[in-house]
């Protein structure tokens, strides 16, 4: 089946939508590890967030294995990280990331419909 999948991850959660004409399934991903506000220690980033766990981002991929269009978003430098270890880790997955952009902290339904709105256009651009 061909779908499109949204995700918007922050360092704590991903929330994975797959998206069909009409249907919309949710997956969500827990990072696992408590949210540390430290300061410009060496194994923390800058704004005072653990990295990504490499098991949380494996079971992101998992979930988007099938999806011929990806949108990534969120806050901040997670769904940056996401995709830096998809093109490490996950080529093929990485190839069906269209898109990379910004979103706060929206609702379930505002994420659908950013993506949708998104891949409506997209859709046309890439064929």
């Amino acid at each position: 089946m061909t779908y499109h999948a949204a995700v918007w991850i922050d360092h704590q959660e991903a929330k994975i939508f797959h998206l069909t004409t009409q249907n919309i399934e949710k997956d969500a991903v827990h990072n696992g590890v408590p949210n540390h506000h430290v300061h410009r220690k060496a194994d923390h980033l800058g704004l005072g967030k653990t990295a990504l766990e490499p098991a949380f981002m494996t079971d992101i991929a998992d979930t988007l294995v099938g999806a011929q269009a990806i949108l990534l978003a969120g806050p901040g430098q997670a769904r940056i990280e996401l995709m830096r270890f998809l093109e490490k880790s996950h080529p093929a997955i990485a190839a069906n990331v269209w898109d990379n952009q910004p979103m706060d902290h929206p609702t379930d339904p505002q994420i659908v419909a950013a993506a949708r709105t998104y891949f409506n256009g997209a859709d046309r651009m890439h064929g």
